[in-house]
């Protein structure tokens, strides 16, 4: 059973990730509309994965006889003026989700929480691959710098980028 801290908490979690969901939703609808249909796609995953995100806490908190209760999602950015700014919201975003879940699984551990402690380890782990994936898309615009055939094939190589749903999703 969850006590009635770690089931706000968790709440706020599912309330940040559907945020996260539509920020990415928000992305790859500016990016279908400049062109950049690879881009596009790539965040378009990004969006379901938050949503898949959102629903392994909803049915984590259920689980564990606790109830959801969801909550407004506050506005997000609708433009980006290019590619670098995206991926750089895009890090700054996924770092601050990082400290989230980071104190999530603080407060579990202080609670001897050990089934939510278990639970979190897949978004820890998680985490580390989104920061590192923002950081190379920055990396390697960086480098293409205003290159349009530098853009054009990196655009079409994120359009291969297959969803696959988080287990229990």
């Amino acid at each position: 059973m969850l006590s009635k801290k770690m089931e706000q908490a968790l709440n706020n979690q599912i309330n940040a990730e559907l945020w996260s969901a539509y920020l990415y939703l928000s992305m790859s609808a500016d990016f279908a509309h400049k062109g950049y249909s690879g881009f596009a796609h790539w965040f378009d995953i990004q969006y379901r994965e938050e949503q898949a995100h959102a629903d392994l806490y909803i049915k984590y908190i259920l689980s564990r006889g606790g109830k959801v209760t969801l909550q407004p999602i506050r506005e997000v950015k609708t433009e980006w003026t290019d590619l670098l700014n995206a991926f750089e919201d895009t890090l700054q975003h996924e770092q601050a989700v990082t400290k989230m879940i980071n104190e999530l699984y603080d407060l579990a551990v202080k609670e001897k929480d050990y089934a939510t402690v278990s639970f979190l380890k897949f978004f820890v782990d998680e985490q580390v691959e989104e920061e590192e994936t923002a950081k190379q898309f920055i990396d390697n615009l960086r480098m293409i710098g205003d290159s349009g055939i530098g853009i054009y094939m990196l655009d079409k190589e994120v359009k291969g980028r297959v969803f696959n749903a988080p287990k229990n999703a």
